[in-house]
């Protein structure tokens, strides 16, 4: 029973972070090359996407030893429950402000052999990750940019376990937690033609977290002045530890976005 619990714990509480892992910063999606600038001479814009990421690495929560996962973007699927991702930028010369916000929710139920302690358990997880960042560019020019980048990302974690039927029937377990990390790095894009363009960023930090990082390269088309699509890969590593709450994952995997430029 122990054993099957804390593998249902740490599905769901490893397996949500992906859909962080589904992202956390594709904010360098958002090419700003060759884009009518408002009258203010501001630029904004805005990138829902998609990460189909796998995930590995060691977790533990509940005061239990620590497990290993290894799960591919199919297995994240079949226990998503919700999932909201989207990045935006507002530019302004060669200063920049850009953000990230991911949420995810993921839910697992299963009976128990016998029925004894309880009729079935049921776990959910839910992550929430949000970075917030600013950028100078060192290098511009009409084909593209390189912006030197630092931000601040807040890590959310929560898995609840409930009981239902038998001895633990009503019983609930929850554990949780939340830390910051202060990320430094590089994010930019080349245009090839006025259409064609590479992106790509990569961060690196520490906080609460021993280690933050996040690389990332993507190519992307430009339909109009306003819309554009990229699809790349895109890797993401956290190792958080503390109080026997762990969360030492790598996630990685294709990812697919939308740009809205105005």
């Amino acid at each position: 029973m122990t054993a099957f619990l804390l593998r249902a714990a740490v599905l769901c509480a490893g397996l949500v972070a992906t859909s962080p892992g589904w992202a956390a910063d594709p904010t360098p999606l958002t090419p700003d090359a060759k884009v009518v600038e408002s009258p203010s001479g501001w630029t904004f814009t805005v990138a829902p996407y998609f990460w189909m990421a796998g995930i590995s690495g060691d977790i533990a929560q509940f005061g239990l030893p620590e497990v290993h996962i290894d799960s591919d973007f199919g297995d994240i699927l079949q226990n998503l429950d919700f999932a909201f991702m989207a990045a935006g930028e507002a530019r302004y010369d060669r200063f920049s402000i850009f953000g990230d916000i991911i949420y995810t929710k993921l839910g697992a139920d299963a009976n128990t052999p016998l029925g004894i302690l309880a009729d079935s358990v049921d776990v959910t997880s839910k992550t929430f990750a949000g970075l917030l960042g600013v950028g100078y560019s060192v290098l511009e020019d009409q084909s593209g940019h390189l912006d030197v980048v630092g931000g601040i990302r807040v890590w959310s974690v929560d898995t609840n376990i409930s009981f239902h039927g038998g001895i633990l029937g009503g019983v609930e377990a929850d554990d949780s937690a939340t830390w910051v990390d202060g990320l430094v790095g590089v994010r930019g894009n080349y245009f090839f033609t006025p259409e064609i363009y590479l992106t790509g960023w990569g961060l690196v930090g520490a906080g609460g977290a021993d280690l933050d990082w996040d690389l990332a390269l993507a190519l992307g088309y430009k339909f109009t002045d306003t819309i554009s699509a990229v699809a790349g890969y895109r890797a993401l590593g956290v190792d958080y530890d503390n109080d026997g709450f762990v969360f030492d994952v790598v996630q990685q995997g294709p990812i697919l976005g939308v740009v809205i430029q105005f």
